[in-house]
């Protein structure tokens, strides 16, 4: 009984639409959606070029990109404030303690997710597709969002794995955001925040919205990929390259 009483008054708080919770919440998703979408298009690019290109240190490079996807987020954020800190190189831009600078942090966290998910699956692609639509006429561009739109249910399963690393990590945050009431407190550093003090209702508030933002998530993917199933893949797409 004695998680029964704040659980309760956890789901209250949520459906009387508790400007406190619901600020941290809107906070959250601002900061993170925001990053995925600075992150996701320049990562997805260079997980394509990198796929495709042949050059000295190649080997090296996608080491280093496998690595970072373990890269403690906390450490992320200690380079970052040490940057963004008053004595550090970029101190004169003063984004220390800012949503911005939280969205730099989540940039540089979800950049490696999706950029190295993205390597997988073009390199997962069948080499024939980029041929034939560069046969067919396609130009470069063209033949890249042929090979992008083939393995198009992939590149959501990296975009949508980038935003949940993003969107529940706590250390970066709290070192480069502050963790400061109605401006940078996020759903993950109001949980550590609150659960420190023994303030359990509100935790457990924002871990409900948490796992519910988790459970979308992943039936976003499931259904996604669900539906890639069948579709006819490579000789659909190349078939509308050589239509044109």
């Amino acid at each position: 009984m004695g998680l029964l009483e704040p659980t309760l008054e956890a789901l209250r708080r949520l459906a009387a639409l508790d400007p406190a919770l619901w600020t941290i919440i809107g906070v959250s998703l601002q900061v993170s959606l925001a990053a995925l979408a600075i992150a996701a298009p320049f990562a997805i690019a260079g997980g394509y070029l990198l796929a495709g290109a042949r050059f000295t240190g190649r080997r090296a490079l996608v080491v280093l990109l496998q690595s970072l996807l373990s890269f403690p987020t906390v450490v992320v954020g200690l380079l970052l404030y040490l940057l963004l800190s008053r004595q550090g190189p970029l101190g004169a831009w003063e984004l220390l303690f800012t949503r911005e600078a939280m969205a730099i942090g989540q940039v540089l966290i979800a950049f490696p997710i999706v950029c190295a998910f993205t390597l997988a699956a073009v390199e997962s692609a069948d080499p024939r597709l980029h041929e034939t639509a560069r046969t067919l006429g396609a130009s470069r561009l063209r033949a890249a969002l042929t090979v992008l739109r083939e393995v198009r249910f992939a590149l959501v399963a990296a975009v949508l794995s980038g935003f949940g690393r993003v969107v529940s990590e706590v250390g970066c945050a709290l070192l480069v955001g502050g963790n400061i009431a109605g401006h940078t407190r996020t759903i993950p550093t109001a949980i550590a925040l609150e659960t420190s003090r023994g303030a359990f209702t509100e935790g457990i508030a924002l871990g409900i919205v948490l796992m519910a933002v988790a459970l979308v998530v992943n039936v976003a993917l499931a259904f996604g990929q669900g539906s890639g199933q069948g579709s006819g893949g490579a000789r659909q797409v190349l078939h509308g390259v050589g239509g044109r």
